[in-house]
This record gives C-alpha cells, structure tokens and sequence, in this order.
C-alpha cells in the first residue's frame, strides 16, 4: 500500500502535463473469457493462485504490477460471471421455497432440478 501515494502522485503529474505515457505504459486487456460457472470457478482459482504468487513477493517491480494488472481483467471476468450466475441459482431456489409454501408440486420439480443443475459447480 506505500505505493499507492507516489503511484497516485506520477500518475497526476503525467495527465497534468498532458503526456500520453500513462497509456503507453498500461495496456487495456480483455482478460480470459468466463463462459460458464466451471469455466468462472477454474479461471478464479487458477488466477487467485497467480495473484498470491506475486502478492508473495517482498517488493514489486514494474513488470509484477504489469502481471498484476493484466491478471485482474480475468479474475473480473471471472467474478462477473459467478455473481450472475449465482443470481439465477438463488432465483431458482427462491421460486422452490415458494412453490413449496403453495403446494406446487410441479414447480418444486422443474425449479429444484434447474437449482441443483446450476449449483453443481460449487459443490466442489
């Protein structure tokens, strides 16, 4: 964190004096595509690892914040993923809980299959 203040301070200092080198310097990435929950949860682990990897590190230089920054567009990804995904799961399960308080059989059915479904992946 005793980076953050010169950090903040260089950054001012450029856009002040109008040069485009902060954008020279960090590149824009798109990060590993989340398609699915499994696809979410392996990208969350396998980038988490990458992350305390460098987090470990007794000092960063300039090329490990470079890592860092680009391994945050897929853990991003990722976690934009899991929340909508999650969304539906709870979605589905409120709408069992519910069709159970009114005796809808049917609807237990098709909405607890649909959560169990979209709930596997977490049960690792």
């Amino acid at each position: 964190m005793h980076y953050a203040r010169p950090l903040s301070a260089l950054l001012l200092g450029l856009l002040l004096a109008g040069h485009s080198l902060a954008s020279e310097r960090y590149e824009h990435f798109k990060g590993q595509p989340s398609e699915n929950l499994p696809q979410a949860l392996h990208n969350l682990g396998e980038y988490n690892q990458k992350l305390q990897a460098l987090l470990a590190k007794p000092a960063f230089d300039e090329h490990d914040l470079h890592e860092v920054h680009a391994l945050t567009y897929t853990l991003e990804n990722a976690l934009g993923r899991i929340d909508s995904e999650l969304k539906v799961i709870a979605a589905d399960l409120e709408a069992v809980h519910k069709a159970s308080e009114h005796n809808d059989p049917a609807k237990v059915r098709q909405h607890g299959q649909a959560y169990l479904q979209g709930s596997q992946p977490l049960q690792r």
